[in-house]
């Protein structure tokens, strides 16, 4: 099931890259594991998936021992749910890259993190570009003392932008908080957008996205009994 839902995920990207003149490899395929077990990693792995996105640190602390074989042969962890500043430590020890920072306090306590990992950890900043209270994220015009921040910082890495629009059934709804997006990655100089998921992901690709984050489309619907 998990090799026909990836095959289908690949047809509407690739779909989506002839409509923007853009190429595959242009594009990073991170697969949502949140809430599935450790199993399901290792078989996403063994059908050539590489990145695997996660929402709780909590929760992948708990499957991170099972996952070692694959940590140490290419699977690289994203964390791509909001990150609480006393979970930092732990944060940087088991992710190459935290997509969702937020604050110059949480770059500040990451920093401090990281040292021992012996390459500085990759970042994404997440911006907030929907009125919803529900949603994290820094606001746009935080962005340029923010960048100072993570720059000053010499066991970060600053690599692009994230976004959760709100959500909608139709991606053209979406769509304006993908383009708004790319136009401040432009305006910094930021090379990556984490940005579009099972639902939206064309609408994604073709504003520019780097980066989607595929969960539903790829393993079905969340267990219900997890955690």
């Amino acid at each position: 099931m998990l090799r026909e839902r990836l095959s289908r995920v690949e047809e509407r990207i690739h779909a989506a890259l002839r409509r923007a003149g853009r190429r595959r490899s242009e594009i990073t395929l991170i697969a949502v594991t949140k809430k599935f077990p450790a199993a399901v990693v290792l078989d996403a792995f063994g059908l050539g998936l590489r990145h695997f996105g996660e929402n709780y640190v909590q929760e992948f602390e708990a499957k991170h021992p099972a996952l070692a074989s694959v940590a140490e042969t290419g699977a690289e962890f994203h964390l791509i749910g909001h990150l609480q500043s006393n979970k930092a430590r732990i944060a940087a020890e088991l992710f190459q890259v935290v997509e969702t920072v937020d604050s110059e306090k949480l770059d500040r306590r990451l920093d401090q993190a990281s040292p021992s990992r012996g390459t500085p950890l990759d970042v994404m900043i997440e911006v907030k570009l929907s009125e919803e209270e529900s949603k994290a994220g820094s606001a746009p015009g935080a962005l340029p003392a923010l960048i100072d921040t993570i720059h000053g910082c010499p066991n970060l890495h600053l690599t692009g932008l994230m976004t959760m629009p709100p959500w909608s059934d139709d991606p053209e709804q979406t769509r304006p908080y993908f383009r708004r997006l790319a136009e401040l990655a432009r305006a910094h100089g930021l090379p990556r957008l984490s940005m579009g998921m099972s639902h939206d992901l064309e609408a994604a690709i073709e504003e520019g996205a780097t980066h989607i984050r595929v969960g539903t489309a790829l393993f079905g619907p969340r267990p219900k009994n997890e955690p």
